[in-house]
């Protein structure tokens, strides 16, 4: 049996999109009998320090300095860079005590994570590979605009001593290769974010309008809202997420003739999100950048008819099965909204049929078990 060390900050029940991918791997490989999985993320309140998820899977969460579930500061991440290594390194010795060793150690995203694996590399030999999740390449996000000028060495050393570097799109290749032109793109491959279509499943359909993820800016919650406020569509729209802007969408909820509903964080396992997913006919993503939306997968697999924008990886993501619009633009954001009504039906069969066909976990496991090898 193989044994994988797994690096990742992000790690349910905290997190965004990366956190049930970097769930799901590690899972599903450990249920092959083949793979034995050590996951070292971070500590949260009252949560845990050790958990067995199976006899071939546990999680040890470090101490670190984390305020919410939803997002994590870079200077969070620092607390995370000094305790996740000293764990690491704890459970490596432990091993060789015991005359094992890990196979590879599967790291999620380049920074910052990817500073404990290069670290473990140098000191113990263990080789690594990273999945790239969008916000750790170099100039992705403008959350971190002002951190990454001080990353670029650091970044590409990493980049330079792994393995192999996973990426979920081929729109994220290319903004890795953007970012460091001088790397051997060769050594970027291609693994959708699988999917477990037993999550998510179809629902008696009512009149909801779905959306979800950090309320940010960027995110385009304030667009959605503003694209049903000014007739009553007869659909409720229902926002799920927490962020520095649900005041000013609570604000823009008040004056929509559609009736708004926020309800802040949810859980994306618990049964709450679960229904209110579950029975949306219609999940909107107005956001102007992702690499592989997770959210998108979620409402394909509960049948959603999805909307959402024409840019980065988002059409990918979605093939033949939704309406995509520009970013921003909240008129054809509204008449997106207005043409599926009635129609959902229809695209929902494009959504299911999608994500079986092309991020069924039977056929991305593979893949990651061909990179472990």
């Amino acid at each position: 049996m193989k044994k994988i060390l797994v690096l990742n900050y992000e790690f349910p029940p905290l997190g965004g999109g990366a956190s049930p991918v970097s769930f799901e791997i590690a899972q599903k490989l450990s249920e092959t009998g083949e793979f034995d999985i050590d996951v070292v993320t971070m500590g949260y309140k009252d949560l845990s320090d050790y958990e067995e998820i199976n006899p071939n899977f546990r999680v040890h969460r470090v101490k670190c300095l984390r305020s919410k579930k939803e997002i994590c500061h870079p200077w969070e991440q620092l607390t995370y860079l000094f305790t996740g290594y000293l764990k690491s390194a704890q459970l490596i010795k432990e091993l060789k005590k015991q005359n094992q060793k890990y196979h590879i150690c599967h790291t999620h995203f380049i920074i910052p994570t990817g500073v404990i694996s290069y670290l473990l590399k140098k000191r113990f030999g263990l080789d690594y590979i990273i999945t790239s999740h969008g916000s750790d390449v170099l100039g992705y996000n403008n959350r971190f605009k002002l951190i990454y000028p001080f990353v670029i060495k650091p970044w590409k050393i990493i980049l330079d001593n792994a393995q192999k570097i996973i990426a979920p799109s081929n729109f994220l290749k290319t903004e890795i290769v953007k970012a460091y032109p001088q790397f051997v793109s060769e050594n970027i491959e291609i693994i959708p974010n699988g999917f477990d279509l037993e999550r998510f499943q179809p629902q008696e359909k009512k009149k909801y309008i779905f959306s979800s993820g950090r309320l940010q800016p960027a995110k385009g919650f304030q667009y959605l809202i503003e694209a049903v406020s000014e007739e009553d569509l007869g659909y409720e729209v229902h926002i799920a997420g927490d962020g520095p802007m649900m005041l000013e969408l609570k604000k823009l909820a008040e004056k929509s003739k559609t009736k708004v509903f926020l309800h802040g964080w949810l859980d994306n396992r618990g049964r709450e999100y679960k229904d209110l997913l579950e029975q949306s006919a219609i999940y909107v993503l107005a956001s102007e950048k992702e690499n592989a939306s997770i959210a998108l997968l979620e409402a394909m697999s509960a049948g959603c008819a999805v909307i959402t924008t024409n840019v980065s990886g988002c059409p990918e993501t979605v093939g033949k099965a939704g309406i995509l619009f520009p970013p921003k633009n909240i008129l054809l954001l509204g008449e997106a909204i207005k043409g599926m009504i009635g129609n959902e039906k229809i695209w929902s069969d494009y959504s299911i049929k999608e994500i079986k066909n092309r991020f069924d976990w039977n056929i991305i496991l593979k893949e990651y078990i061909k990179k472990y090898e």
